[in-house]
């Protein structure tokens, strides 16, 4: 046997690891052994016959309704201190507004859960809105301005002077409502549903039945509302106690949007469109306090304020002009 130094190589023994080494190289690229695991390079797949392009599904984006702060939430500052008052106008107009509320409303019974429920005119809707041009007034409104409508009409009272301190408080409560709500920007859930028009006209007669089996309870029989402890917990629909015919909600279309959507109260959205339409019909039937613009006749008053389908102002209703106020 033949036998060989460590160091010494024969001329085949070279060949052979050369060829080795070769081969050991050229299979590299495939497959590289370290440490006992193999990892290997897949080959690239054939190409796929190119299939007819189908669209990508269009997903709506839902504008997500504005989230407006918790009372909780409101600042232990100055600021935090006006916001409370005005916090305590809203929520007990008469208590608080003394001189300037005409009837037991307070503001929270058209913008419910303080002003912070969404199709129910909430402050967050509304304050970003303002200064903005309206019809009623062929002006251009400030906010303040605008509450100053609300103490004449819907709660058929006396605006205060601008700059009083209920208009800032009332505007501190709605700006700290609103502060995170983008300017300019109706969002969704601001101001009352526009409902539909019914399948068939509203009557008097299908109102009294919807407001029989729905309203009563709260709102009474004569449509008078409820008190407790001189507190006003349902208010009154029609009569000396209500809102004026200057107010918006005497307006059918508006009443019927802010009903369907509000009402009974603690349910949403029970009653059908033509219910509705039905129960405003009625509530805006009986007579309520003269709006405050009249003009001392009933026809020129309805034709420079009320010329709409949707106001009963002016018309006769079972027999009675409409209009007269109380």
């Amino acid at each position: 046997m033949t036998t060989h130094s460590p160091d010494s190589t024969t001329a085949s023994e070279s060949g052979n690891a050369g060829a080795i080494l070769v081969l050991g190289i050229a299979a590299l690229p495939l497959v590289l052994a370290v440490g006992g695991i193999i990892y290997s390079r897949p080959d690239k797949p054939a190409p796929m016959p190119a299939a007819a392009a189908t669209p990508a599904p269009t997903l709506a984006l839902q504008p997500t309704v504005f989230s407006p702060p918790a009372a909780r939430d409101i600042p232990d500052s100055k600021m935090g201190e006006w916001i409370q008052r005005g916090e305590a106008i809203f929520t007990r107009t008469p208590e608080n507004a003394v001189g300037f509320s005409g009837n037991s409303l307070s503001c929270t019974n058209c913008h419910v859960d303080a002003g912070r429920l969404k199709n129910a005119a909430p402050m967050w809707g509304a304050y970003p809105m303002y200064p903005a041009y309206r019809k009623k007034t062929d002006h251009v409104d400030t906010f303040a301005e605008r509450v100053r409508g609300c103490f004449m009409y819907s709660m058929n009272g006396k605006a205060p002077a601008d700059g009083h301190d209920l208009l800032v408080a009332i505007e501190a409560y709605a700006y700290w409502m609103a502060s995170k709500a983008p300017l300019g920007e109706k969002l969704p859930g601001a101001g009352f549903v526009k409902v539909a028009k019914p399948a068939q006209a509203p009557t008097f007669d299908a109102g009294q039945k919807v407001y029989a089996a729905n309203c009563a309870l709260c709102h009474g029989e004569q449509g008078q509302g409820q008190k407790s402890g001189g507190v006003t917990v349902f208010p009154a629909l029609w009569g000396q106690d209500s809102y004026n015919w200057g107010a918006g909600m005497h307006e059918i279309d508006k009443a019927a949007g802010f009903i369907q959507s509000n009402m009974p109260y603690g349910l949403h959205n029970v009653l059908s469109d033509q219910q509705a339409w039905d129960v405003a019909t009625f509530i805006n039937s009986f007579e309520r306090p003269q709006d405050p613009r009249f003009t001392g006749d009933v026809a020129q008053t309805r034709k420079q304020f009320h010329d709409s389908p949707y106001s009963n102002y002016g018309v006769e209703v079972n027999g009675k002009l409409l209009g007269k106020g109380l």
